[in-house]
């Protein structure tokens, strides 16, 4: 049988283990792990399985019928790499890849594998190559040799000559010195961008969500960018920012970022904290939800578990946004839309077709407004520090000179006051 050979014939599998206190709801956990293969141009998924077990066998994950089983479909099918969406220990992948002669990758392995191909900047690049390392570290099979053919992103991924690096932790942890200083001096340079931008005193609005939620296609809406915006996992891995000027309410800079994911490797959420570090700065955040989504509800809570440990508290002023309401069927979609109405907070909208859009914006500038207010701040002649800071920032509105000093009317944010204060 003649197979197009570009690609790699990979099999999912979802192991449903009773005694896991985090087991998601198998299907809708099935389905994202094909997405996530999916999203790698590299792979043609032939099929996939949800295994049922009543705990993880350590040596083999599975029980001895079931690999049997699955080992003589995979063997049918031609099956040549088979992912695994959860954890997989070293010992587990060595042993199935010996019993089922294919290779293997688990949730961890794969959702690098996608970063790594999606990641366009040189601090994503880093960010991904350092979690990427970090995760091989803990490895003595070799991860990644399934794909054979150089593509972008790590360089490594893939490659048939760097299995030194798998095998050698003390090259790892050499490269991985190296790239810790690359990776300060980008977030240098980024921390110079930031401090440029808020001399320009633009709020910034930063949108978050779950992977695929429609963040993008949102963005380009509403900026008129040519962000990448596929109907694809993690479509987006750095952050985008562009100025937006809202009708009748203020200019802002909106920040489109990565998609969060369920059960997303703490390897990741540690590399990504920089390429994140425009939530921790942002004035206001958008919580775009799929709303057509069965899994909707659990994806939310995703979203703001990640948001708490990236260190967001609930007082940042937020917005949820129900998203995809063009593919509600009408009861859900009349439900919706009285549940919107009842609760100021939510905004019901179709990015793609642009239903309930001017009502978020509206509500947008009203928060923004909000975030902003006016003070006047007594200085005298020797605090020239801070009046030039102030001048700076640009938020002064006037100013009168007195005998003593300096009488100023400011328009500014909590944040810009707290800075102030710290001057």
């Amino acid at each position: 049988m003649e197979h197009d050979r570009t690609q790699t014939r990979a099999w999912v599998l979802h192991p449903e283990i009773k005694s896991d206190e985090q087991r998601r709801v198998p299907g809708p956990a099935l389905e994202e792990a094909v997405a996530l293969a999916a999203a790698l141009p590299d792979l043609d998924v032939i099929g996939s399985d949800v295994v049922r077990l009543p705990r993880a066998q350590p040596g083999y994950l599975f029980g001895s019928g079931k690999i049997e089983e699955l080992g003589e479909r995979f063997h049918d099918a031609e099956v040549e790499l088979v992912l695994i969406d959860g954890p997989v220990t070293p010992v587990q992948q060595r042993n199935l890849e010996k019993a089922w002669n294919v290779k293997i990758l688990d949730r961890t392995g794969l959702i690098l594998e996608i970063f790594s191909d999606r990641a366009r900047t040189r601090e994503g690049v880093l960010q991904v190559e350092m979690a990427a390392l970090s995760y091989q570290r803990t490895r003595l099979v070799r991860a990644w040799t399934h794909l054979e053919r150089q593509r972008g992103g790590l360089g490594f991924v893939g490659g048939p000559g760097e299995t030194q690096i798998e095998a050698d932790r003390r090259a790892i942890d050499d490269h991985l010195v190296r790239l810790r200083r690359q990776l300060q001096k980008v977030i240098k340079t980024r921390t110079l961008h930031r401090a440029a931008r808020a001399k320009v005193p633009y709020p910034i609005v930063a949108l978050v969500g779950y992977t695929n939620a429609g963040k993008s296609t949102l963005f380009n809406r509403l900026t008129g960018a040519e962000v990448m915006a596929k109907d694809m996992l993690f479509a987006t891995l750095d952050p985008t920012m562009r100025r937006v000027e809202l009708p009748d309410g203020p200019e802002v800079i909106l920040s489109d970022t990565v998609g969060f994911i369920s059960n997303l490797p703490t390897e990741l959420v540690a590399a990504f904290r920089a390429t994140l570090e425009e939530v921790l700065g942002a004035d206001l955040i958008v919580h775009v939800r799929d709303i057509s989504h069965e899994d909707t509800e659990a994806q939310a809570q995703d979203v703001a578990t990640i948001l708490t440990s990236l260190g967001v508290d609930d007082e940042r002023p937020g917005l949820e946004v129900w998203n995809k309401i063009d593919l509600l069927d009408t009861d859900d979609r009349e439900a919706a839309l009285a549940r919107t109405e009842r609760d100021p907070e939510i905004f019901a909208i179709s990015a793609v077709t642009g239903e309930g859009i001017d009502s978020l914006l509206a509500e947008i500038a009203v928060k923004l407004q909000g975030a902003r207010r006016e003070d006047t701040l007594t200085l005298g002649f020797a605090e020239g520090d801070k009046r030039a800071w102030l001048f700076r920032q640009d938020v002064v509105r006037s100013e009168k000179q007195t005998e003593t000093g300096f009488e100023i009317t400011v328009l500014w944010t909590d944040r810009q006051a707290a800075k102030f204060a710290s001057i």
